[in-house]
């Protein structure tokens, strides 16, 4: 598989990055990625390397909402 290196600018466009890719992932596996990585933590999925991706692009998002929203508490 050919990795993409993609360097977002800001935080917001990474979040957005994420999310098109969580996109894609849950409409080839009929999936929210919630539900995806709730069942990958418990080990009822295969480690198969696109369900190891997708949890850390679902980490990745993770942690990015959490730090823009933490932004937007301290704005306001």
């Amino acid at each position: 598989m050919h990795k993409q290196l993609i360097e977002y600018t800001s935080p917001l466009d990474a979040l957005i990055g994420i999310v098109k890719q969580l996109n894609i992932y849950e409409i080839e596996h009929h999936m929210d990625s919630a539900d995806f990585f709730a069942k990958y933590s418990q080990g009822e999925t295969t480690d198969e390397e696109v369900f190891v991706e997708w949890a850390g692009n679902y980490q990745h998002y993770l942690a990015l909402h959490q730090e823009l929203e933490n932004k937007l508490k301290d704005v306001a």
